[in-house]
Order: C-alpha cells, then sequence, then structure tokens
C-alpha cells in the first residue's frame, strides 16, 4: 500500500526531524556571557549572580606550577563538599578567563579533569558552587613557552 505524502504529513516529519536535532543541543547549552566575559569579576558575575563567595580547603586543585606548554595544561579540581552544581575553571590573566565550565547531577562525585589553554603565567581558581555558596581554591601557573598569547 503506497502513502501519499501530503503537505500536512510533510509539515508534521520536517517539525519532529528539528526537535530531535535541536533537544540534544540542549545539553551542550552554555552561558555565553560567562564565557565571553573579559575580566574574573564579570565571569564570576555571570556564573554565581551575587552568591556568596569565599576561599576553601576543601577543595584540590591540581595543577602543575610551571606549565611548558600553555597550550594544554592539565588540571584536576576535586571536593567533597556537599550538594556540587557546578565547578568552573577560571584563568585570571586570559583574555575571556572562563575556560571551562561543569554543571554536576545530584549524587555525581566532584572530580573533573580537563586541559585547558593560558595565554600567560596567571592564576588559575577552580569556583565550586553548591546550595549554600561558592567555593574557590587558587594557585598561581607560570607558563614558559607557547601559551595561546605568544
Amino acid at each position: 500500500m503506497k502513502t501519499k505524502l501530503n503537505r500536512r504529513g510533510f509539515v508534521k516529519g520536517l517539525c519532529a526531524g528539528a526537535a530531535l536535532v535541536l533537544i540534544p543541543l540542549q545539553l551542550f547549552a552554555r552561558n555565553s556571557v560567562a564565557f565571553g566575559a573579559t575580566a574574573k569579576e564579570q565571569t564570576m558575575a555571570a556564573l554565581f549572580a551575587g552568591k556568596p563567595v569565599s576561599e576553601s580547603d576543601q577543595i584540590t586543585l591540581k595543577v602543575p606550577n610551571i606549565a611548558e606548554n600553555g597550550a594544554v595544561v592539565p588540571v584536576t579540581v576535586k571536593t567533597d563538599l556537599e550538594g556540587v552544581k557546578r565547578i568552573s575553571i577560571i584563568v585570571v590573566e586570559n583574555p575571556n578567563p572562563l575556560s571551562a565550565s561543569f554543571q554536576l547531577m545530584p549524587g555525581v562525585a566532584a572530580d573533573i579533569s580537563t586541559r585547558i589553554k593560558m595565554g600567560a603565567s596567571s592564576d588559575v581558581i577552580a569556583a565550586v558552587e553548591t546550595d549554600t555558596g561558592v567555593f574557590t581554591a587558587r594557585k598561581n601557573v607560570k607558563v614558559t613557552i607557547g601559551g595561546c598569547g605568544g
């Protein structure tokens, strides 16, 4: 039995196809304001919107003291803080300080590893957002060659 394609069927199929393509893109949505910010203060404001921020010794920020290649600097952030929602990595001296931001589902271990790009020697800040506020840890990293800024 042959089915004839009419305009209504075509439009329904087109809408269904578009929905299937666009829904997964929401999984990779990003905070354009935070990633586009050009200063640490703008980045923090865009990410955390006035939540209290304080230093914490409960965050382990593992990053080398000297990065021989600023194009690929390994970073690991781990914490045992309760109710972690997001972990963000900020490089103060980069043209756009926000290097990475990870949304965490409830019950997931707050332990992330990635590689970031650094244009110059700078403080690297791990910002951990929880239900009660934002907690940070920082470490200064010296970039010797190959940074994204030369």
